[in-house]
């Protein structure tokens, strides 16, 4: 997979474990797709303490994700239910 869409992926998990700058400079990055310059130009820090910001909050959701694991078992239930009558997948894939 992808780094960028599974850091992505651990961001919709663990977002709200966050704060608002760590959200903000994430989101800038990944979603808007700005550089480190312009985050640093907008946020008015260097560019060095704006790729620290993201680079901090990258392994924060690593950590996460080794801790918690919410996205391994996500894709472990997704696996299971591969066998299962579409109806019973579908009240699975609502709950998670």
């Amino acid at each position: 997979m992808d780094n960028t869409v599974y850091l992505t992926l651990l961001y919709d998990y663990y977002s709200e474990l966050l704060t608002c700058k760590q959200k903000e400079y994430f989101e800038d990055y990944y979603f808007n797709n700005l550089s480190l310059s312009e985050i640093s130009e907008n946020n008015n820090v260097s560019r060095n303490a704006a790729h620290k910001q993201i680079k901090d909050t990258v392994n924060k959701l690593e950590m996460y994700e080794e801790k918690l694991e919410l996205h391994k078992k996500s894709q472990t239930i997704k696996e299971l239910i591969k066998n299962l009558d579409k109806q019973m997948q579908e009240k699975i894939k609502e709950l998670i």
